[in-house]
């Protein structure tokens, strides 16, 4: 049922779904009163506490909602949801691409290999890992040690089996609890559970060995160094023999980078940096809450999680934790020193992230190409502006940018023949008029004439609808690999093809800087167009049109009064003390201006 007024909500915990005029969802949250907490968005504009709620609540069109039993399967439903659809407004793990995760087929004889999508298909999932390159040498790691098939046919041996790094199902050269088992030691690996699974291969060699089956014995004892030698290379070194997640976090103010250091058998088994988007004007513990809600979903569970402060619904989070884990989690507070300087180590690594991060912020076109997803680096941008008043003058403007600078030579300005005020026929005029030209046979490699080439990105000034009409002129010029976007001045919204709700950029990323830049520098030209061709057609019909006025009288004239209308209230003794000006003329300038 879709709701608009939230007294119709009942009061009990639940999960609510907040979905846009195209029924897109841009926002899912749980609460332990639905009444309660929904209310708290239908206030007057100015009362919403946070800038990005009043953005949400303009795009709101209405809601749904699902009631669970406890606020417990709320905060499990809102992570699942929240994972399934990554609302735009939302707290999102590494903002615009998944992390990947590895990934068990539930097939007869699994597979194991790395994926960035998770299905509701019964496989078993690890994750996420920040470092793509690092999770494929675990699976191949894996993969061989335990000879695990890769091929997706089971279509008999291939070389992998002679070169021993396959067991062969295929052929049945190996049973399929023998099989199995294999794949049961790498869910504990990729788990963290080392100590587990070396005190159990040890068990299964020397059983192996008592059964003089020697050759496995052998594989198994090969297995068993290779993990060692892998758990030697840690650098750092615990001396609890528990299982435990270091969790540090350190933000500015619309980006938090977040690092784990995982804990296996008293040594780190891993060191995770994930980035956390959307966090404008959140509390250090509102964003904690939200990353170890989004993170555990598929991450595995230590049985102790170790984070610098308490957080909100920590409680709940602790009891769900406990319910998906084997054993009992505890969330410990870094209080004392030995787990202070746990923390320390990976504040550091955090904050050495964090400035990686914001370094990369500081260079625009690499923040535009990760924040709209872009195919490549938008080195030449090309936006556009109409200026006109009730259709007269009508002109437009075409601003480039290079490398993030205005390039002014590129500068062009065209005079527009669509009868106005029709700002969208304008505008597809002009697109027209400049990207007719730029076909195969017209692109130059090294042209400096500016309409010889293509640009990178094109930005349109407006929303939705001015976006859509620039698609439109696109695709009849069968133009590709050209990205386009509107930018929306009122709230600085950007919108791309394909994508019905916007992007809301980072307020101070450099990213919007550039992009409010390039659209505002477009529109200083055109205005200043606009204004210099109403100026000349206004001296022209006025002064021009006065017998004995030339081009040098006129310019006495504007130079000694200082506008037209100046000139008209002087009196005819005021006209004739600008130099070259008789008496005669004084008063024919006089009656002429008063005349029109």
């Amino acid at each position: 049922m879709k709701i608009t007024d939230p007294n119709l909500l009942p009061g009990k915990p639940g999960v609510y779904i907040m979905h846009d005029e195209d029924d897109e969802i841009i926002y899912v949250g749980k609460a332990k009163n639905l009444k309660k907490r929904v209310r708290s968005y239908f206030k007057d504009e100015e009362k919403l506490d946070h800038p990005k709620t009043r953005i949400l609540m303009k795009h709101f069109s209405y809601l749904e909602y699902i009631l669970t039993d406890t606020e417990k399967e709320a905060l499990i439903l809102e992570a699942t949801l929240i994972k399934k659809h990554t609302p735009h407004y939302n707290i999102r793990l590494k903002d615009g691409k998944q992390y990947p995760f590895i990934k068990i087929t539930n097939e007869e004889y699994p597979r194991i290999f790395l994926t960035r999508r998770i299905y509701d298909d019964k496989a078993s999932y690890f994750g996420p890992y920040p470092n793509a390159t690092k999770a494929r040498e675990f699976i191949d790691f894996i993969n061989k040690n335990f000879q695990i098939r890769t091929c997706k046919h089971m279509d008999g041996p291939c070389l992998n089996y002679q070169i021993k790094q396959c067991s062969a199902p295929c052929i049945n050269a190996i049973s399929y609890d023998e099989y199995m088992e294999n794949i049961e030691y790498a869910k504990q690996l990729l788990g963290g559970k080392y100590v587990e699974i070396i005190q159990k291969l040890e068990s299964d060699m020397h059983e192996s060995s008592k059964n003089m089956e020697f050759e496995k014995a052998a594989i198994l004892r090969d297995q068993i160094d290779t993990i060692k030698v892998t758990l030697e290379k840690q650098n750092i070194q615990i001396t609890q023999d528990l299982n435990q997640d270091i969790i540090a976090i350190e933000h500015n103010t619309h980006q938090a980078s977040v690092v784990i250091l995982s804990v296996r058998g008293g040594k780190t088994s891993r060191k995770d940096d994930l980035t956390l988007k959307q966090i404008d004007g959140l509390t250090d513990q509102q964003i904690l809450t939200e990353f170890i809600k989004q993170y555990y979903i598929t991450a595995p569970i230590a049985d102790m999680i170790i984070v610098e402060h308490k957080f909100e619904d920590q409680e709940v989070i602790n009891e769900w934790l406990n319910q998906k884990h084997t054993s009992n989690v505890e969330i410990k507070i870094a209080e004392d020193e030995h787990y202070q300087k746990l923390i320390n180590i990976a504040k550091k690594n955090a904050k050495i992230s964090l400035n990686e991060n914001t370094k990369k912020e500081d260079n625009p076109l690499l923040m535009l190409k990760a924040y709209l997803n872009l195919k490549k680096l938008p080195y030449r941008i090309e936006a556009f502006d109409i200026s006109n008043i009730s259709g007269i003058h009508a002109v437009a403007s075409m601003v480039v940018f290079e490398d993030g600078k205005p390039n002014k030579s590129m500068y062009r300005k065209f005079k527009m023949q669509t009868l106005g005020p029709n700002d969208f026929a304008m505008m597809k005029e002009v697109l027209t008029r400049r990207y007719s030209y730029v076909t195969d046979e017209n692109l130059k490699e090294n042209s400096t004439e500016s309409l010889d080439i293509k640009p990178d990105l094109v930005l349109i000034d407006g929303g939705k609808g001015q976006l859509a009409m620039a698609v439109e002129v696109f695709n009849e010029l069968e133009i590709k690999d050209v990205a386009l976007l509107g930018l929306a001045k009122k709230f600085e919204e950007v919108y791309i093809p394909g994508r019905s709700d916007p992007i809301i950029l980072p307020r101070k990323s450099s990213a919007l800087r550039l992009l409010q830049y390039v659209r505002d520098e477009s529109h200083r030209f055109a205005i200043t167009y606009h204004r210099t061709l109403r100026k000349n057609a206004f001296l022209k019909s006025e002064l021009d049109e006065i017998p004995g006025v030339g081009p040098k009288r006129k310019q006495a004239l504007m130079l000694y009064f200082g506008s037209l209308d100046a000139i008209k209230d002087a009196t005819p003794d005021e006209i004739l003390k600008v130099d070259k000006i008789n008496e005669k003329l004084a008063y024919t300038i006089y009656d002429t201006l008063h005349k029109n």
